[in-house]
Protein backbone atom coordinates (compact mmCIF):
# COMPACT_ATOMS: atom_id res chain seq x y z
CA UNK A 1 0.00 0.00 0.00
CA UNK A 2 1.22 3.49 -0.79
CA UNK A 3 0.82 6.39 -3.19
CA UNK A 4 2.77 8.48 -5.65
CA UNK A 5 3.76 12.11 -5.28
CA UNK A 6 2.91 14.73 -6.37
CA UNK A 7 -0.76 14.23 -5.57
CA UNK A 8 -1.67 17.13 -7.90
CA UNK A 9 1.04 17.43 -10.58
CA UNK A 10 1.92 20.52 -12.56
CA UNK A 11 1.89 24.10 -11.34
CA UNK A 12 -0.32 23.83 -8.20
CA UNK A 13 1.54 25.47 -5.30
CA UNK A 14 0.60 26.41 -1.73
CA UNK A 15 -1.99 23.66 -1.16
CA UNK A 16 -4.53 24.03 1.64
CA UNK A 17 -7.02 21.33 2.59
CA UNK A 18 -10.14 20.86 4.68
CA UNK A 19 -12.41 17.89 5.43
CA UNK A 20 -16.21 17.55 5.60
CA UNK A 21 -17.07 14.06 6.78
CA UNK A 22 -15.24 11.76 4.37
CA UNK A 23 -14.86 14.40 1.65
CA UNK A 24 -11.69 16.46 1.21
CA UNK A 25 -11.33 19.80 -0.54
CA UNK A 26 -8.05 21.40 -1.59
CA UNK A 27 -7.15 24.78 -3.13
CA UNK A 28 -3.93 26.11 -4.65
CA UNK A 29 -2.47 29.45 -5.74
CA UNK A 30 -3.25 30.89 -9.18
CA UNK A 31 -1.29 34.21 -9.40
CA UNK A 32 -2.10 36.07 -12.68
CA UNK A 33 -4.32 33.31 -14.10
CA UNK A 34 -8.09 33.46 -14.50
CA UNK A 35 -10.31 31.94 -13.13
CA UNK A 36 -8.54 32.04 -9.78
CA UNK A 37 -7.92 29.45 -7.04
CA UNK A 38 -8.73 25.99 -8.44
CA UNK A 39 -10.78 23.73 -6.14
CA UNK A 40 -10.11 19.99 -5.99
CA UNK A 41 -12.10 17.19 -4.34
CA UNK A 42 -11.04 13.76 -3.12
CA UNK A 43 -12.34 10.85 -1.08
CA UNK A 44 -8.89 9.45 -0.26
CA UNK A 45 -6.51 12.46 -0.45
CA UNK A 46 -4.52 10.62 -3.13
CA UNK A 47 -6.84 10.87 -6.13
CA UNK A 48 -7.99 14.44 -6.76
CA UNK A 49 -10.50 15.83 -9.25
CA UNK A 50 -10.92 19.50 -10.05
CA UNK A 51 -14.50 20.62 -9.38
CA UNK A 52 -14.31 24.37 -9.93
CA UNK A 53 -12.71 27.68 -9.00
CA UNK A 54 -13.28 30.06 -6.10
CA UNK A 55 -12.82 33.24 -8.16
CA UNK A 56 -14.72 33.20 -11.44
CA UNK A 57 -15.80 36.85 -11.82
CA UNK A 58 -13.82 40.01 -12.34
CA UNK A 59 -15.60 41.53 -9.34
CA UNK A 60 -13.82 38.85 -7.26
CA UNK A 61 -10.52 38.87 -9.12
CA UNK A 62 -9.06 42.03 -10.63
CA UNK A 63 -5.86 41.29 -12.55
CA UNK A 64 -5.41 44.37 -14.74
CA UNK A 65 -1.72 44.99 -15.43
CA UNK A 66 -0.84 42.26 -12.95
CA UNK A 67 2.91 41.52 -13.21
CA UNK A 68 4.08 37.95 -13.71
CA UNK A 69 3.92 35.83 -10.54
CA UNK A 70 1.80 38.40 -8.69
CA UNK A 71 -2.00 38.36 -8.28
CA UNK A 72 -3.35 35.59 -6.04
CA UNK A 73 -1.06 34.20 -3.32
CA UNK A 74 -1.50 31.23 -0.98
CA UNK A 75 -5.23 30.50 -0.51
CA UNK A 76 -6.51 28.72 2.59
CA UNK A 77 -9.75 26.72 2.68
CA UNK A 78 -11.71 26.06 5.87
CA UNK A 79 -15.18 24.69 6.68
CA UNK A 80 -17.36 25.95 9.53
CA UNK A 81 -21.07 25.48 10.29
CA UNK A 82 -22.14 24.61 6.76
CA UNK A 83 -19.96 27.13 4.93
CA UNK A 84 -16.65 26.89 3.12
CA UNK A 85 -14.33 29.88 3.45
CA UNK A 86 -11.41 30.62 1.16
CA UNK A 87 -9.04 33.37 2.31
CA UNK A 88 -6.16 34.70 0.22
CA UNK A 89 -4.23 37.78 -0.94
CA UNK A 90 -4.47 39.63 -4.22
CA UNK A 91 -1.08 41.29 -3.95
CA UNK A 92 -1.75 43.35 -7.08
CA UNK A 93 -5.25 44.63 -6.25
CA UNK A 94 -6.78 44.99 -2.80
CA UNK A 95 -4.76 42.82 -0.44
CA UNK A 96 -6.22 40.22 1.93
CA UNK A 97 -9.81 39.04 1.49
CA UNK A 98 -12.05 36.00 1.80
CA UNK A 99 -15.05 34.53 0.00
CA UNK A 100 -17.50 31.88 1.10
CA UNK A 101 -19.96 29.35 -0.31
CA UNK A 102 -22.10 26.41 0.71
CA UNK A 103 -21.18 24.55 -2.49
CA UNK A 104 -17.44 24.45 -3.25
CA UNK A 105 -18.16 23.38 -6.84
CA UNK A 106 -20.49 26.33 -7.37
CA UNK A 107 -20.32 30.11 -7.19
CA UNK A 108 -18.53 31.82 -4.30
CA UNK A 109 -19.47 35.13 -2.66
CA UNK A 110 -18.16 38.57 -3.45
CA UNK A 111 -14.87 39.29 -1.63
CA UNK A 112 -14.79 40.59 1.93
CA UNK A 113 -11.58 42.62 2.28
CA UNK A 114 -9.61 42.75 5.51
CA UNK A 115 -7.76 45.56 7.30
CA UNK A 116 -4.96 43.25 8.45
CA UNK A 117 -2.08 43.47 6.00
CA UNK A 118 0.77 41.19 5.02
CA UNK A 119 0.22 38.07 2.93
CA UNK A 120 -0.77 34.42 3.40
CA UNK A 121 -3.82 34.99 5.65
CA UNK A 122 -5.39 31.99 7.37
CA UNK A 123 -8.57 31.45 9.40
CA UNK A 124 -9.06 29.42 12.58
CA UNK A 125 -12.48 28.80 14.15
CA UNK A 126 -12.08 28.13 17.88
CA UNK A 127 -14.41 26.09 20.09
CA UNK A 128 -15.64 29.22 21.92
CA UNK A 129 -16.88 30.86 18.71
CA UNK A 130 -13.92 33.19 18.24
CA UNK A 131 -12.40 33.45 14.76
CA UNK A 132 -8.70 34.18 14.41
CA UNK A 133 -7.01 35.75 11.41
CA UNK A 134 -3.32 34.92 11.10
CA UNK A 135 -0.95 36.32 8.47
CA UNK A 136 2.63 37.42 8.09
CA UNK A 137 3.48 41.11 8.30
CA UNK A 138 6.61 43.16 7.59
CA UNK A 139 8.53 44.32 10.66
CA UNK A 140 11.86 45.93 9.94
CA UNK A 141 14.04 43.76 7.76
CA UNK A 142 11.86 40.64 7.61
CA UNK A 143 8.43 39.26 8.45
CA UNK A 144 6.72 38.12 11.61
CA UNK A 145 3.51 36.21 12.21
CA UNK A 146 0.63 38.45 13.33
CA UNK A 147 -2.83 37.57 14.57
CA UNK A 148 -6.16 39.22 15.34
CA UNK A 149 -9.76 38.26 16.01
CA UNK A 150 -12.38 39.07 13.36
CA UNK A 151 -16.12 39.11 12.84
CA UNK A 152 -16.52 36.41 10.21
CA UNK A 153 -19.80 37.91 8.98
CA UNK A 154 -18.27 41.27 8.08
CA UNK A 155 -14.50 40.83 8.14
CA UNK A 156 -14.20 43.60 10.75
CA UNK A 157 -11.15 43.32 13.01
CA UNK A 158 -12.23 42.90 16.63
CA UNK A 159 -8.68 43.25 17.97
CA UNK A 160 -5.52 44.87 16.69
CA UNK A 161 -3.04 42.52 15.00
CA UNK A 162 -0.24 41.47 17.34
CA UNK A 163 2.93 39.50 16.73
CA UNK A 164 2.62 35.93 18.01
CA UNK A 165 5.78 34.26 16.64
CA UNK A 166 8.87 35.13 14.65
CA UNK A 167 9.75 31.57 13.64
CA UNK A 168 13.03 29.73 14.20
CA UNK A 169 15.34 32.16 12.40
CA UNK A 170 14.70 31.21 8.79
CA UNK A 171 14.05 34.06 6.39
CA UNK A 172 10.55 35.06 5.27
CA UNK A 173 8.28 33.45 7.91
CA UNK A 174 5.02 32.93 6.00
CA UNK A 175 2.10 30.60 5.35
CA UNK A 176 0.88 30.48 8.99
CA UNK A 177 -1.84 28.07 10.11
CA UNK A 178 -3.30 27.87 13.62
CA UNK A 179 -4.77 24.57 14.88
CA UNK A 180 -6.15 23.28 18.18
CA UNK A 181 -5.11 19.70 18.90
CA UNK A 182 -5.70 17.95 22.24
CA UNK A 183 -6.31 21.29 23.96
CA UNK A 184 -3.09 22.89 22.68
CA UNK A 185 -2.74 25.60 20.04
CA UNK A 186 -0.25 24.73 17.31
CA UNK A 187 1.12 27.37 14.94
CA UNK A 188 2.76 26.00 11.80
CA UNK A 189 4.62 28.22 9.32
CA UNK A 190 6.95 28.09 6.33
CA UNK A 191 10.45 29.59 6.53
CA UNK A 192 13.54 29.89 4.36
CA UNK A 193 11.92 31.20 1.18
CA UNK A 194 10.09 29.09 -1.37
CA UNK A 195 13.28 27.87 -3.03
CA UNK A 196 15.95 25.30 -2.13
CA UNK A 197 16.09 26.44 1.52
CA UNK A 198 12.35 26.06 2.10
CA UNK A 199 11.19 24.36 5.31
CA UNK A 200 8.21 23.90 7.60
CA UNK A 201 8.35 24.63 11.33
CA UNK A 202 5.83 24.36 14.17
CA UNK A 203 5.31 25.68 17.70
CA UNK A 204 2.63 25.33 20.38
CA UNK A 205 1.05 27.19 23.26
CA UNK A 206 -1.79 27.08 25.75
CA UNK A 207 -3.14 30.29 24.21
CA UNK A 208 -3.79 31.28 20.58
CA UNK A 209 -1.63 34.36 21.23
CA UNK A 210 1.28 32.43 22.72
CA UNK A 211 3.92 32.48 23.95
CA UNK A 212 4.74 29.72 21.49
CA UNK A 213 7.24 26.96 22.26
CA UNK A 214 9.22 25.82 19.21
CA UNK A 215 9.21 22.12 18.35
CA UNK A 216 12.54 20.60 19.49
CA UNK A 217 13.08 18.86 16.14
CA UNK A 218 12.25 21.79 13.84
CA UNK A 219 12.17 21.92 10.90
CA UNK A 220 9.65 19.10 10.66
CA UNK A 221 9.87 19.14 6.85
CA UNK A 222 12.74 20.24 4.60
CA UNK A 223 15.00 18.98 1.82
CA UNK A 224 17.64 21.65 2.24
CA UNK A 225 21.07 20.05 2.37
CA UNK A 226 19.88 17.03 0.37
CA UNK A 227 20.77 17.91 -3.24
CA UNK A 228 20.49 14.32 -4.49
CA UNK A 229 16.73 14.22 -3.90
CA UNK A 230 14.87 15.24 -7.07
CA UNK A 231 12.14 16.72 -4.83
CA UNK A 232 13.20 20.15 -3.58
CA UNK A 233 11.68 23.26 -2.00
CA UNK A 234 9.39 21.36 0.39
CA UNK A 235 7.29 23.61 2.60
CA UNK A 236 4.22 25.87 2.85
CA UNK A 237 2.19 23.06 4.37
CA UNK A 238 -1.28 22.47 5.81
CA UNK A 239 -2.11 19.83 8.42
CA UNK A 240 -5.26 17.70 8.46
CA UNK A 241 -6.72 14.78 10.40
CA UNK A 242 -8.44 12.23 8.17
CA UNK A 243 -11.78 10.65 9.00
CA UNK A 244 -10.01 7.46 10.15
CA UNK A 245 -7.96 9.42 12.71
CA UNK A 246 -4.71 9.48 10.75
CA UNK A 247 -2.81 12.74 10.22
CA UNK A 248 -1.43 14.14 6.98
CA UNK A 249 0.51 17.08 5.65
CA UNK A 250 -0.08 18.63 2.20
CA UNK A 251 2.67 20.94 0.98
CA UNK A 252 4.38 22.36 -2.07
CA UNK A 253 7.60 21.12 -3.64
CA UNK A 254 9.12 20.97 -7.09
CA UNK A 255 10.73 18.18 -9.09
CA UNK A 256 14.21 18.97 -10.34
CA UNK A 257 15.79 17.53 -13.44
CA UNK A 258 19.18 15.94 -12.85
CA UNK A 259 20.65 19.08 -14.37
CA UNK A 260 19.44 21.12 -11.36
CA UNK A 261 16.59 23.12 -12.85
CA UNK A 262 12.82 22.80 -12.97
CA UNK A 263 10.11 24.11 -15.29
CA UNK A 264 6.84 22.37 -14.34
CA UNK A 265 6.46 24.67 -11.34
CA UNK A 266 5.74 24.04 -7.68
CA UNK A 267 3.31 21.14 -7.19
CA UNK A 268 1.12 19.67 -4.43
CA UNK A 269 2.65 16.83 -2.40
CA UNK A 270 1.51 14.87 0.65
CA UNK A 271 3.06 12.90 3.53
CA UNK A 272 1.75 11.10 6.63
CA UNK A 273 2.30 12.55 10.10
CA UNK A 274 2.67 10.76 13.45
CA UNK A 275 2.71 12.25 16.96
CA UNK A 276 5.21 11.40 19.69
CA UNK A 277 4.44 10.97 23.38
CA UNK A 278 5.37 14.59 24.02
CA UNK A 279 2.73 15.83 21.57
CA UNK A 280 5.00 16.85 18.67
CA UNK A 281 4.41 15.90 15.01
CA UNK A 282 6.85 13.88 12.91
CA UNK A 283 6.62 13.92 9.13
CA UNK A 284 7.33 10.77 7.12
CA UNK A 285 10.97 9.61 6.97
CA UNK A 286 12.30 12.49 9.11
CA UNK A 287 10.83 14.98 6.66
CA UNK A 288 12.50 13.41 3.61
CA UNK A 289 9.79 12.90 1.00
CA UNK A 290 9.85 10.47 -1.92
CA UNK A 291 8.02 10.16 -5.19
CA UNK A 292 6.84 6.65 -4.25
CA UNK A 293 5.57 6.86 -0.70
CA UNK A 294 5.53 3.60 1.25
CA UNK A 295 2.81 4.02 3.86
CA UNK A 296 -0.75 3.12 4.69
CA UNK A 297 -3.40 5.31 3.07
CA UNK A 298 -7.13 5.70 3.29
CA UNK A 299 -8.95 3.13 1.13
CA UNK A 300 -8.12 4.29 -2.38
CA UNK A 301 -10.92 5.47 -4.63
CA UNK A 302 -9.42 5.84 -8.12
CA UNK A 303 -10.99 8.31 -10.51
CA UNK A 304 -11.78 7.72 -14.19
CA UNK A 305 -8.84 8.56 -16.42
CA UNK A 306 -9.13 12.04 -17.90
CA UNK A 307 -10.01 12.00 -21.61
CA UNK A 308 -7.07 12.52 -23.94
CA UNK A 309 -8.98 14.84 -26.27
CA UNK A 310 -10.88 18.05 -25.64
CA UNK A 311 -13.21 18.70 -28.58
CA UNK A 312 -14.27 22.14 -27.33
CA UNK A 313 -17.88 21.06 -27.76
CA UNK A 314 -19.31 22.48 -24.52
CA UNK A 315 -20.78 25.89 -23.76
CA UNK A 316 -17.82 26.61 -21.48
CA UNK A 317 -14.17 25.68 -21.43
CA UNK A 318 -13.27 22.55 -19.50
CA UNK A 319 -11.96 23.23 -15.98
CA UNK A 320 -8.23 22.70 -16.68
CA UNK A 321 -8.12 25.71 -19.05
CA UNK A 322 -7.02 29.16 -17.87
CA UNK A 323 -6.75 32.63 -19.35
CA UNK A 324 -3.97 35.12 -18.65
CA UNK A 325 -5.39 37.88 -16.44
CA UNK A 326 -8.97 39.08 -17.02
CA UNK A 327 -9.98 37.92 -20.49
CA UNK A 328 -11.90 39.91 -23.07
CA UNK A 329 -14.55 37.28 -23.76
CA UNK A 330 -15.36 38.91 -27.10
CA UNK A 331 -12.05 37.45 -28.31
CA UNK A 332 -13.25 33.87 -27.68
CA UNK A 333 -15.97 31.85 -29.40
CA UNK A 334 -17.08 28.38 -28.32
CA UNK A 335 -20.19 28.56 -30.50
CA UNK A 336 -18.47 28.74 -33.86
CA UNK A 337 -21.16 26.89 -35.78
CA UNK A 338 -18.80 23.97 -36.17
CA UNK A 339 -19.44 20.62 -34.56
CA UNK A 340 -16.55 21.32 -32.21
CA UNK A 341 -13.97 24.09 -32.11
CA UNK A 342 -12.91 27.17 -30.23
CA UNK A 343 -12.27 30.42 -32.03
CA UNK A 344 -9.62 32.89 -30.86
CA UNK A 345 -9.57 36.36 -32.38
CA UNK A 346 -6.23 37.87 -33.40
CA UNK A 347 -6.14 40.52 -30.71
CA UNK A 348 -3.65 43.35 -30.37
CA UNK A 349 -1.90 41.79 -27.35
CA UNK A 350 0.66 39.00 -27.69
CA UNK A 351 2.39 36.60 -25.32
CA UNK A 352 5.04 39.18 -24.39
CA UNK A 353 2.51 41.61 -22.88
CA UNK A 354 1.48 42.06 -19.23
CA UNK A 355 -2.10 41.93 -20.47
CA UNK A 356 -4.68 39.37 -21.57
CA UNK A 357 -3.88 38.10 -25.06
CA UNK A 358 -6.20 35.72 -26.89
CA UNK A 359 -4.87 32.67 -25.08
CA UNK A 360 -6.01 29.55 -23.25
CA UNK A 361 -3.58 27.29 -21.44
CA UNK A 362 -3.57 24.14 -19.35
CA UNK A 363 -0.86 22.99 -16.95
CA UNK A 364 1.88 20.65 -18.12
CA UNK A 365 1.64 17.89 -15.53
CA UNK A 366 4.61 15.66 -16.32
CA UNK A 367 7.99 15.98 -17.98
CA UNK A 368 7.17 13.27 -20.52
CA UNK A 369 4.07 14.26 -22.43
CA UNK A 370 2.65 15.01 -25.87
CA UNK A 371 0.15 17.68 -26.86
CA UNK A 372 -1.34 18.50 -30.25
CA UNK A 373 -4.02 20.72 -31.73
CA UNK A 374 -5.73 21.04 -35.12
CA UNK A 375 -5.52 24.64 -36.30
CA UNK A 376 -7.59 26.17 -39.11
CA UNK A 377 -6.24 29.66 -39.73
CA UNK A 378 -5.46 31.85 -42.72
CA UNK A 379 -3.36 34.90 -41.77
CA UNK A 380 -4.60 37.78 -43.91
CA UNK A 381 -2.10 40.48 -42.92
CA UNK A 382 1.52 40.73 -41.84
CA UNK A 383 1.75 40.17 -38.09
CA UNK A 384 -1.34 37.99 -37.75
CA UNK A 385 -0.32 34.78 -36.01
CA UNK A 386 -1.88 31.77 -34.28
CA UNK A 387 -0.57 28.53 -32.91
CA UNK A 388 0.58 26.36 -30.02
CA UNK A 389 2.81 27.59 -27.16
CA UNK A 390 4.79 26.22 -24.25
CA UNK A 391 4.33 29.24 -21.99
CA UNK A 392 5.91 30.06 -18.63
CA UNK A 393 6.14 33.86 -18.47
CA UNK A 394 6.09 36.81 -20.93
CA UNK A 395 9.84 36.51 -21.50
CA UNK A 396 9.95 32.72 -21.37
CA UNK A 397 7.95 30.83 -23.98
CA UNK A 398 8.26 28.92 -27.24
CA UNK A 399 5.63 28.68 -29.96
CA UNK A 400 4.96 26.89 -33.22
CA UNK A 401 2.59 29.02 -35.27
CA UNK A 402 1.17 30.07 -38.60
CA UNK A 403 1.82 33.65 -39.71
CA UNK A 404 2.07 35.78 -42.84
CA UNK A 405 5.47 36.96 -44.04
CA UNK A 406 6.13 38.81 -47.31
CA UNK A 407 2.73 37.72 -48.57
CA UNK A 408 3.31 34.03 -47.83
CA UNK A 409 1.66 31.69 -45.32
CA UNK A 410 4.56 30.58 -43.15
CA UNK A 411 5.00 28.08 -40.31
CA UNK A 412 7.48 29.24 -37.67
CA UNK A 413 8.97 28.14 -34.36
CA UNK A 414 9.98 31.07 -32.17
CA UNK A 415 12.19 30.78 -29.09
CA UNK A 416 12.01 33.42 -26.36
CA UNK A 417 13.99 33.51 -23.12
CA UNK A 418 14.90 36.80 -21.39
CA UNK A 419 16.85 38.72 -24.07
CA UNK A 420 16.83 35.87 -26.59
CA UNK A 421 14.12 35.96 -29.25
CA UNK A 422 14.62 34.39 -32.66
CA UNK A 423 12.95 32.25 -35.30
CA UNK A 424 14.39 28.74 -35.00
CA UNK A 425 12.38 27.27 -37.89
CA UNK A 426 10.55 28.74 -40.87
CA UNK A 427 8.78 27.09 -43.79
CA UNK A 428 6.14 28.16 -46.29
CA UNK A 429 3.03 25.98 -46.09
CA UNK A 430 0.02 25.50 -48.32
CA UNK A 431 -3.48 26.61 -47.24
CA UNK A 432 -5.59 24.28 -45.13
CA UNK A 433 -5.81 22.95 -41.55
CA UNK A 434 -2.60 21.86 -39.86
CA UNK A 435 -1.77 19.85 -36.74
CA UNK A 436 0.71 21.57 -34.40
CA UNK A 437 2.13 20.37 -31.13
CA UNK A 438 4.99 19.22 -28.98
CA UNK A 439 6.62 16.05 -27.73
CA UNK A 440 8.25 16.79 -24.38
CA UNK A 441 10.70 15.17 -22.00
CA UNK A 442 12.74 16.47 -19.05
CA UNK A 443 15.31 18.23 -21.18
CA UNK A 444 13.64 19.20 -24.46
CA UNK A 445 10.54 20.29 -26.33
CA UNK A 446 10.34 18.84 -29.84
CA UNK A 447 7.92 20.86 -31.94
CA UNK A 448 5.86 18.90 -34.47
CA UNK A 449 3.60 19.67 -37.41
CA UNK A 450 1.70 17.80 -40.12
CA UNK A 451 -1.43 17.59 -42.22
CA UNK A 452 -4.44 15.89 -40.58
CA UNK A 453 -4.15 12.13 -40.95
CA UNK A 454 -0.54 12.27 -42.12
CA UNK A 455 2.67 11.48 -40.27
CA UNK A 456 3.93 14.28 -38.03
CA UNK A 457 7.21 15.98 -38.90
CA UNK A 458 9.82 17.52 -36.60
CA UNK A 459 10.22 21.27 -36.94
CA UNK A 460 12.96 21.70 -34.31
CA UNK A 461 13.94 20.90 -30.75
CA UNK A 462 14.43 23.44 -27.94
CA UNK A 463 15.91 22.98 -24.48
CA UNK A 464 13.63 23.31 -21.45
CA UNK A 465 16.36 25.17 -19.52
CA UNK A 466 15.74 28.67 -21.01
CA UNK A 467 12.06 28.43 -20.01
CA UNK A 468 12.75 27.10 -16.52
CA UNK A 469 12.30 28.85 -13.20
CA UNK A 470 16.09 29.07 -12.73
CA UNK A 471 16.42 31.06 -15.98
CA UNK A 472 13.72 33.53 -14.93
CA UNK A 473 13.46 36.46 -12.55
CA UNK A 474 10.04 35.18 -11.44
CA UNK A 475 9.39 31.79 -9.88
CA UNK A 476 5.80 31.43 -8.74
CA UNK A 477 4.05 29.80 -11.69
CA UNK A 478 4.87 26.90 -14.03
CA UNK A 479 4.57 25.64 -17.56
CA UNK A 480 1.35 26.00 -19.56
CA UNK A 481 0.62 24.24 -22.83
CA UNK A 482 -1.51 26.76 -24.68
CA UNK A 483 -3.27 28.00 -27.77
CA UNK A 484 -3.15 31.63 -28.87
CA UNK A 485 -3.87 34.13 -31.63
CA UNK A 486 -2.54 37.66 -32.08
CA UNK A 487 -2.21 40.51 -34.55
CA UNK A 488 0.92 41.69 -32.69
CA UNK A 489 -0.24 45.22 -31.93
CA UNK A 490 -2.67 45.72 -34.80
CA UNK A 491 -6.46 45.66 -34.72
CA UNK A 492 -7.84 42.60 -36.51
CA UNK A 493 -11.13 40.80 -36.96
CA UNK A 494 -9.46 37.62 -38.18
CA UNK A 495 -10.09 34.44 -36.21
CA UNK A 496 -8.12 31.24 -35.63
CA UNK A 497 -10.10 28.04 -35.04
CA UNK A 498 -8.79 25.15 -32.97
CA UNK A 499 -10.85 22.02 -33.59
CA UNK A 500 -9.44 19.90 -30.76
CA UNK A 501 -6.62 19.57 -28.26
CA UNK A 502 -4.96 16.25 -27.34
CA UNK A 503 -2.88 15.82 -24.18
CA UNK A 504 -1.28 12.60 -22.95
CA UNK A 505 1.43 11.88 -20.40
CA UNK A 506 4.03 9.16 -20.16
CA UNK A 507 4.87 7.02 -17.14
CA UNK A 508 7.33 8.78 -14.85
Amino acid sequence: MGFRNPIIPGYNPDPSVCRVGEDYYLVTSSFEDFPGVPVYHSRDMVNWEQIGYCLTRRSQLELKNCPPSRGIFAPVIRYHQGRFYMITTNVSHGGNFYVWTEDPAGEWSEPIFLAQGGIDPSLFFDDDGKVYLTSNQPTGGDWTIAQSEIDIATGQLLTKPRTVWTGTGGRHPEGPHLYKINGKYYLMIAEGGTELGHMETIARSDSPYGPFESCPHNPILTHRGNPLNLIQGTGHADLIQAHDGSWWLVFLAFRMTRNAFHHLGRESFMAPVTWDEDGWPHVYNDGQIRIDMECETLPLKPLPKAPKRDDFDGEHLALPWNYLRNPNFADYDLNTGRKSAIGLRCGAYNLFDWASPSFIGRRQEQWDCEAYTLLDFEPRAEGEEAGFTTYFQPLHHYEIALTRKEGKRVLIVRRNAVDMCYIAFEREVEPGPIVLGVKADKMDYTFMYGRPGEQMQVACTASTLPVSIEASTTHATGMFLGLYATANGAQSQNWAYFDWFDYSVGDE
